[in-house]
């Protein structure tokens, strides 16, 4: 099947612009008042960031944190761009990994921060996935009582959800992300260049972020993605616009959202859809790299929409498309691919009530009446959500 245009994604050129046009950045807005930001997505934008960059670092020293993993593959070029702007930068390296969002890491990396003379006017820059943005995002909450900071997302996932919005915070041993501040970025800078890097198996989790926004409330994107979907992720001649046309209309309805509910009182809880599952899955194993957030989430999202199949809300046509559509382009959707012998309904129900989005001691969840028809509800009973996990755990 041929590509089409994504729904609610600009034109990247007029048909008479010549190929140049195709490096030019695309500019989405998050409408926060005083604190509104800019997202860039386009080509090479890694090359230009100091001149981007610039104008937000009030002290002319900017502190970049990465990870062993990004930091061979980008940092160089970013301090090179750096040095051309006329900025001062320092540079920390952590380890990879979803660990590295601890509290033990999060004191080693403020301490490095604070080591290096910085004033509260210092501009830290987050070069890295979901990890280094968040911990990076809440040292900058807390360092000096707030300090502004840039996110540069390496990874599809970071582009489309975590780098936009202001969710900052590290896990603990209770849970994921229980460790945290609303603190917005001053800019955004999605490199498409860098997605060329990635390994095939996170593209393919940040790519169920990206099918999250057709499953909420985007039946059009959603379609898109069906025929889409798969050479976006797969790679080739048409890959790159695709993945800048998803990155582009992802961003775009993250920004709506987060404009519309900040500090997640009400719709913005929607971006969660496979979430409350997705944490749950991930926290049984035990973060150890079995399971990546998107995977958690992509599997997530099907027991969503397969609980609202069985509360009689949702039609069974629909989670069979939502999870053909992920099992397609190469995500799991079946939790028993997972399991070990020792899980269990109340397991998963215990750790699902530790969730950031309980509310009186009551579940929030995020169900669906159909593609693109999701809600939010702490309406679903202890009992049906216990023999909805047995029968999922034993199917």
């Amino acid at each position: 099947m041929t590509a089409s245009p994504a729904p609610h994604v600009d034109s990247l050129a007029d048909s008479r612009a010549d190929s140049r046009a195709e490096s030019l950045a695309e500019s989405l807005a998050v409408d926060l008042g005083a604190r509104s930001y800019d997202i860039l997505v386009g080509d090479d934008l890694l090359a230009g960031a100091g001149a981007r960059i610039a104008p937000l670092a009030r002290t002319g020293h900017v502190v970049v944190v990465t990870d062993a993993n990004v930091a061979p593959l980008h940092l160089d070029r970013l301090m090179a761009s750096l040095a051309a702007a006329g900025l001062r930068a320092d540079a920390i390296t952590l380890p990879a990994g979803e660990a590295t969002k601890s509290l033990t890491h999060l004191d080693g990396l403020i301490d490095r921060i604070l080591g290096l003379g910085v004033e509260r006017a210092t501009l830290l820059v987050a070069l890295g996935g979901g990890v280094i943005g968040d911990i990076v995002g809440f040292a900058a909450a807390v360092t000096l009582r707030g300090m502004d900071f840039v996110q540069i997302p390496t990874t599809l996932l970071a582009q489309v959800d975590s780098s936009v919005g202001g969710k900052t915070g590290i896990n603990c041993r209770h849970g994921k992300n229980l460790i945290g501040a609303f603190h917005q970025p001053r800019l955004v800078l999605a490199d498409m260049d860098v997605l060329e890097t990635l390994p095939e198996r996170e593209l393919l989790a940040g790519y169920a972020e990206v099918a999250k926004y057709g499953l909420i409330d985007d039946p059009d994107l959603f379609a898109w993605l069906e025929v889409n979907g798969p050479a976006l992720c797969q790679g080739g001649g048409n890959a790159r616009p695709l993945r800048r046309q998803a990155v582009v209309a992802s961003c775009r309805a993250k920004a709506r959202v987060v404009a519309e509910d900040e500090l997640e009182t009400g719709r913005r809880a929607l971006l969660n859809l496979g979430h409350t599952f997705g944490h749950a899955l991930e926290a049984e194993c035990a973060y150890d790299g079995r399971l990546l957030h998107g995977e958690a989430v992509a599997i997530g999202m099907v027991m969503a929409f397969d609980l609202s199949v069985r509360l009689g809300l949702c039609p069974a046509a629909d989670a069979d498309r939502a999870r053909a559509h992920l099992a397609a382009v190469g995500l799991p959707t079946d939790i028993r691919a997972l399991r070990r012998d020792d899980w269990t309904a109340e397991r998963l129900m215990a750790h699902m009530g530790k969730d950031k989005k309980v509310l009186e001691g009551r579940l929030t969840f995020i169900l669906a009446r159909g593609i693109g028809q999701s809600f939010i509800t702490r309406e679903v009973a202890a009992d049906d959500l216990r023999t909805f996990l047995e029968e999922t755990l034993t199917a």
